[in-house]
């Protein structure tokens, strides 16, 4: 009888021993095995097949090692939406649009957006504020007036984090404002003499990054909440700062205008300086985003038009991997999967590139803004759709499609 005949010998091995066999498949393999009939579509659709092949493909919800961020998708579908964001297929949509206002750049008159993805909401700094939209249920978009607005800034927010459901947030007036999403609750305190260009929020304490050229640690334990615990004389603005998942130490990008790495890792506790890392940037790179993949991986980007892969365990001294912006523009944000792909937002014309870490060259590259060019100040991505703040605009990029 066929394999799809209940009176197949097939069907009298047991599922385990099935299982084995089908993880001997490819992608196209499974594929027509599901197109057999309804027990095998049943049986190649499960998980467990397509784990293994999702751990291999961009951004497909797994970590390097291999925890699953997006539990709640089937691993096929995933694995089928990974391959639209290899080969670029994907509708692009502007969401949303504001007011531009543009004097000088990290000043505070210079709009610059930044963005959170936290489930069902993306949190959107507007100005003084940052406003909560909901993401339409379909996938197509947000909700253009926003379910909750949070301020306490008197000028523009700068950055801000979203951690535990809580939103801290520097300002130009050099305040730090902490909100409690789901309640009134909310603190704020003077924290700097100039703009706070960044901030990071872990484990009960707050790290600081300003145009003073200081970066501060900040307790936020009852009884010490706003109580600066150390400052650390940078000797340069720092414009992008972020905490070890290990709670143990922190790293500062500055803009690298004196004789020192603009990247630098100090001790969370001490204060204390623990190493530079590289020794060959040129005056003027400035690190304007940095993203910790993992406690001893980390990723920097900025001025000199290079993506910067950095792993702690092996050397301070020289990246283990880095990508040239081909067009020569500098870098203001990147964000990593977790595992094999990279995006990155450049200076010029609104654009966004996928970057495979197996690769050399990019991917693919989008542009979000023409004829008037602006630099991607923030990006955000999850399995299926990519967003990215321009100085005017919000732009979704959907990869269902």
């Amino acid at each position: 009888p066929p394999p799809s005949s209940p009176s197949s010998p097939l069907w009298a091995l047991p599922e385990e021993l099935l299982l084995l066999i089908c993880s001997y498949l490819d992608v196209q393999a499974l594929g027509r095995l599901g197109q057999v009939c309804r027990r095998l579509r049943f049986l190649s659709s499960r998980d467990l097949l397509w784990r293994r092949i999702a751990r291999g493909c961009l951004n497909s919800g797994f970590t390097q090692l291999g925890t699953d961020l997006a539990a709640g998708i089937p691993v096929k579908e995933r694995v089928k939406v990974s391959r639209n964001w290899r080969h670029g297929r994907c509708r692009k949509e502007t969401v949303l649009k504001w007011k531009c206002k543009q004097v000088a750049p990290f000043s505070s008159t210079f709009l610059m957006p930044w963005m959170e993805l936290d489930g069902d909401y993306l949190y959107l700094s507007q100005a003084e504020n940052i406003q909560a939209h909901r993401l339409c249920p379909d996938g197509a978009g947000l909700q253009r007036h926003p379910q909750a607005i949070f301020s306490g800034h008197q000028e523009d927010v700068c950055r801000f984090v979203l951690v535990n459901s809580h939103i801290v947030s520097g300002g130009g007036d050099g305040n730090i404002v902490l909100h409690k999403i789901h309640g009134s609750y909310s603190v704020k305190f003077s924290a700097h003499e100039q703009e706070v260009n960044c901030v990071d929020f872990q484990g009960g304490l707050i790290v600081s990054g300003s145009r003073d050229r200081t970066a501060k640690v900040w307790s936020l334990t009852a009884g010490r909440v706003g109580q600066c615990l150390h400052t650390v004389q940078t000797e340069d603005r720092v414009w992008s700062i972020a905490i070890s998942p290990l709670l143990s130490s922190f790293v500062t990008g500055t803009a690298c205008c004196g004789h020192t790495s603009p990247l630098r890792i100090w001790d969370l506790e001490s204060g204390h300086l623990l190493t530079c890392l590289g020794t060959d940037f040129h005056r003027g790179a400035g690190v304007l985003d940095v993203f910790y993949e993992t406690p001893s991986l980390l990723l920097s980007c900025g001025y000199d038009t290079y993506i910067r892969y950095w792993d702690i365990r092996t050397s301070t001294r020289k990246c283990i991997q880095e990508w040239e912006e081909p067009h020569d523009s500098a870098l203001y944000c990147i964000r990593s999967d977790g595992n094999h792909m990279i995006a990155s937002g450049s200076s010029y014309y609104g654009v966004v590139r996928l970057w495979d870490k197996r690769q050399t060259r990019c991917l693919q590259s989008f542009h979000l803004s023409s004829p008037t060019s602006s630099p991607v100040y923030c990006l955000r991505f999850s399995t299926t759709h990519l967003y990215a703040a321009l100085a005017s605009a919000l732009h979704l990029l959907d990869f269902t499609a």
